[in-house]
């Protein structure tokens, strides 16, 4: 089977963030036989609007750069058709990338992750025939189901993203911490949380627009870091006020860490509040401090929780996991069994 994938962002190099979850995606699939070839704008020329803050990000900043949106696209449609020729099907990740999938000529899924949808509830005409004429809208949770069949999506699956998980975990430092990996960012709710951990011991990690901010934060690390430091913390505090699926919390409990995290987006569908972490309402300062509080302040508590992100990390989240289900859902689409 050869797959083709296209992405408005991926890896260019080792310590490149960018869509760090699909190269690792990409990298399962081939470790299980599937010829998967990926076109993203570090194949073609993508005009200053890839990388950097992302598609949506690099428009707010440099509005001018619409303009180049035709130029971009075009690109775009010619790689995917170059590279989709000998291919039985074509897999898009994120909505605009299904523009280059039509293209393609090619049956293609196409996997919503979130800030697409945001894009997409501004121009539905836009993104809507897309939805439609894909076989198969992949989403990570539950939530981003819900908005891609609000916006159209005929067939509709579920696939969890997955997550490394290591053999063995040591133990948290001591004293406990907090931790918060990722985008300095207003939707990322990082604000709420440096104000309910003021005098807490947290360890902030992250770059972004509200770095400036937060002189605490130790600014970007790579993804091959991630690992050390959440197995220095006893807990991981994921405070979004929007998060199509939240990679950092999975990451978290594969390391047997309990999750603070707000109750939106894709959070909740692994994050159960009691049994992996707790569970607060987004914006709410006060609750964030008790949830806080309450981890950091109870080992037993901590181990218990922590015990149970790992068993279903271990269970539901692993890339094996992952790569068998969408190899199956590719199948499916082929009309081959699964």
């Amino acid at each position: 089977m050869k797959v083709v994938v296209l992405t408005t962002s991926y890896p260019r190099h080792a310590a490149d963030p960018a869509g760090v979850f699909v190269r690792d995606a990409v990298e399962h699939l081939r470790a299980h036989g599937v010829d998967v070839e990926v076109v993203s704008p570090a194949s073609f020329q993508h005009f200053g609007i890839g990388y950097g803050s992302g598609i949506v990000g690099n428009l707010r900043a440099a509005p001018w750069k619409i303009a180049l949106l035709p130029a971009f696209l075009v690109a775009f449609a010619l790689a995917a058709r170059k590279a989709a020729r000998g291919a039985d099907l074509v897999h898009a990740h994120w909505l605009p990338s299904g523009f280059a999938a039509l293209a393609a000529g090619k049956p293609f899924v196409v996997q919503l992750w979130g800030t697409d949808v945001e894009l997409a509830r501004r121009a539905r005409w836009l993104f809507r025939p897309i939805l439609r004429r894909a076989r198969v809208a992949v989403c990570a949770s539950n939530a981003l189901a819900a908005d891609a069949r609000e916006l159209g999506a005929r067939d509709v699956r579920v696939i969890p993203s997955g997550v490394a998980i290591p053999a063995t975990v040591g133990p948290p430092d001591e004293p406990p911490h907090a931790l918060y990996i990722g985008r300095c960012s207003e939707e990322k709710g990082v604000l709420e949380l440096a104000e309910a951990a003021r005098g807490l011991p947290l360890v902030l990690v992250g770059d972004g627009p509200l770095r400036a901010q937060l002189p605490q934060a130790l600014g970007f690390v790579a993804p091959s870091e991630v690992g050390s430091y959440l197995e220095r913390a006893a807990v991981v505090v994921c405070p979004s006020r929007r998060e199509g699926y939240g990679v950092v919390a999975r990451e978290a409990m594969a390391y047997a860490r309990p999750v603070i995290a707000t109750s939106v987006g894709g959070l909740p569908d692994a994050v159960i509040d009691g049994e992996t972490g707790l569970i607060v309402p987004p914006r709410d300062v006060e609750a964030l401090r008790a949830a806080l509080e309450r981890l950091l302040g109870d080992a037993e508590l901590r181990a218990r929780l922590g015990a149970g992100a790992r068993r279903f990390a271990e269970e539901r989240l692993g890339f094996d996991t992952a790569a068998t289900a969408t190899i199956d859902l590719y199948k499916t689409v082929l009309g081959e069994p699964a």
